[in-house]
Formats: C-alpha cells, structure tokens, sequence
C-alpha cells in the first residue's frame, strides 16, 4: 500500500508563491509518474501538472509559466512550486500516483491552497 502524504498548502495574496511537496511512503514512487490535481468547489477536479520518473514534466495551459514540478527520488518526493499565484488557483491540491494516461491508483488526502485578491 502506498501513501501519499501532501504538505506546504496555506494562505496567500494573489501574486505569492507556495511549494506544495507529496511524499510517499513506497519505493515504486521512483518507477512512476506523479502528478498534481486540485478541485476548487463546486467544480471538477483538473489536472494540474504530471512528472515522469525520469523528470519529464508536462503541464496544463492554466498554470504554465507559473508552476514548476520537480521530484527528488532519494526523498520519495515530489515537489509544486507555485508562483504568480491567483485567486482563481485556489483549491484542494492532491498529488496521485500515477499520472498521465494510466489510470491513479493512489491519492493523497489534499492540502488547502487559498489566494485572496
């Protein structure tokens, strides 16, 4: 069983930056992509952003430019660093395991990422 544990959410102004990071508790984190989801309320959760386990990194339109994903294999980590932030970003983060075309087997609980105007 793998977990996934996502930490770095908080509260910022529109323009501020957070790095979010998603650990997992099991090597074959290092053997498969891992990407970010969020779901604002009321809406569909969307992808954010998925990295290769060799670190080939894709992202969506709304946050290019803006975001940068990133994974440290000896931490079973991966890392969101977000900036330029807007209120439109707010939402539950989550990461998952895998990403891209494969269906996610795991999910992680989400941490809250608020921008205010």
């Amino acid at each position: 069983q793998v977990q996934l544990v996502e930490s770095g959410g908080g509260s910022v102004q529109a323009g501020g930056s957070l790095r979010l990071s998603c650990a997992a508790s099991a090597i074959i984190f290092r053997l498969n992509a891992v990407g970010w989801y969020r779901q604002a309320p009321g809406k569909e959760r969307e992808g954010v952003s998925c990295i290769s386990s060799s670190g080939s990194a894709a992202y969506e339109d709304v946050v290019k430019g803006r975001f940068t994903i990133s994974r440290d294999n000896a931490k079973n980590t991966v890392y969101l660093q977000m900036n330029r932030l807007k209120p439109e970003d707010t939402a539950v983060y989550h990461c998952s395991l895998p990403c891209g075309a494969a269906p996610v087997e795991y999910w992680g609980q989400g941490t809250q990422v608020t921008v205010s105007s």
